[in-house]
């Protein structure tokens, strides 16, 4: 399971919900949440954010924690 995954189960989000109100299939949400390889775009993150009710922020950063600037 992604990052997004763990964190939509953790809201005890209805994905049908979500594909519903922002367009985005519930296949494509699927991959999303389950295939760590599928690419999430910053508009699909943004629209799940608006469709759950949360600051994009909070699931941006979230969904990112693992990023790190390279130290030189």
């Amino acid at each position: 399971m992604t990052d997004l995954g763990l964190y939509l189960s953790r809201k005890s989000v209805n994905r049908s919900d979500v594909s519903r109100k922002t367009g985005i299939s519930k296949t494509r949400l699927s991959e999303l949440a389950n295939n760590k390889k599928t690419k999430l775009r910053a508009d699909e993150l943004y629209l799940i954010a608006l469709a759950i009710d949360v600051d994009p922020c909070e699931i941006f950063e979230e969904v990112c924690k693992e990023l790190k600037l390279v130290e030189k």
